[in-house]
């Protein structure tokens, strides 16, 4: 019961420390402006096109996207969205079996599952919104697949959108190059780079604010810990599991204190 009592806080700042969505993304503001401005003018606009975001794990790429898309879920409603992880597929062709399936489009292989998306996408109906994380899970020998995924958003009357999300900076330059000789270019870029130490000390402070009472951990060891983040990667989910892994330590300790205070009332 007593320990109940005291551990209240540690669970509040272990949950808040988890790398879930937040309602605002700390130090992204720019780069959520610009996906909120992209799908505005191409799903909104009905102007197909598509957006490579790069950027190291841990810097925000698809929780900014996610945020986006909860933002404007009533402005996109009037279109198909459509999200992948490209991880969770066996292999890069398995990617349009899979779309073919989230349009509701009849099973098949091969070239006829590709021809059976392009005449879906070419046809008339609302603008599909397509999200493809981990996209360099996609890379093959010949980069077929993702030639054909560019290519779709230039077909004459399509409708589609697509966002693709990687680690990698240079995956247009190195794997995209033809796409630069077309009239419309490459995709447009979005870079999101590592989270700086004053980045990461405002997202744990924010974070560790909504728990009640005195400050769990203090401001001089969340600078540090963003400090040591920041020197090596700028991941901010490092960050994050940094301080809930020494919420834990503080947690086992108190526990450990609290089971050997006396019982009020002078009970045994």
């Amino acid at each position: 019961r007593l320990f109940r009592q005291e551990g209240t806080c540690y669970q509040q700042a272990k949950q808040v420390l988890h790398a879930a969505v937040p309602d605002r993304l700390q130090g992204r503001e720019r780069e959520t402006g610009i996906l909120r401005q992209f799908l505005r003018e191409h799903v909104l606009g009905r102007r197909p096109g598509s957006l490579y975001v790069s950027g190291a794990p841990g810097t925000g790429k698809t929780a900014c996207l996610s945020r986006v898309l909860l933002d404007c879920k009533d402005e996109l409603a009037g279109s198909r969205t459509v999200v992948l992880n490209c991880m969770a597929l066996g292999s890069p062709q398995s990617i349009f079996p899979a779309l073919a399936q989230h349009l509701g489009l009849p099973v098949a292989t091969g070239r006829e599952c590709i021809r059976s998306l392009e005449k879906h996408l070419t046809a008339q109906g609302p603008m599909v919104l397509l999200v493809l994380d981990e996209l360099d899970q996609l890379e093959n020998k010949g980069q077929d697949v993702l030639y054909t995924l560019f290519e779709w958003p230039r077909l004459p009357s399509s409708r589609l959108v697509l966002v693709g999300l990687a680690n990698a900076l240079d995956l247009t330059d190195r794997s995209l190059a033809r796409l630069a000789a077309h009239p419309a270019g490459s995709p447009q870029l979005l870079h999101f780079p590592p989270y700086t130490k004053e980045q990461l000390t405002r997202i744990l402070q924010e974070r560790l604010g909504q728990v009640a009472g005195e400050p769990v951990l203090d401001s001089a060891a969340l600078q540090f810990c963003a400090r040591k983040v920041s020197a090596v990667s700028g991941d901010a989910r490092k960050a994050l599991d940094v301080c809930r892994r020494a919420v834990e330590v503080v947690e086992l300790e108190v526990r450990g204190q609290t089971l050997l205070k006396p019982l009020p009332g002078g009970e045994s």
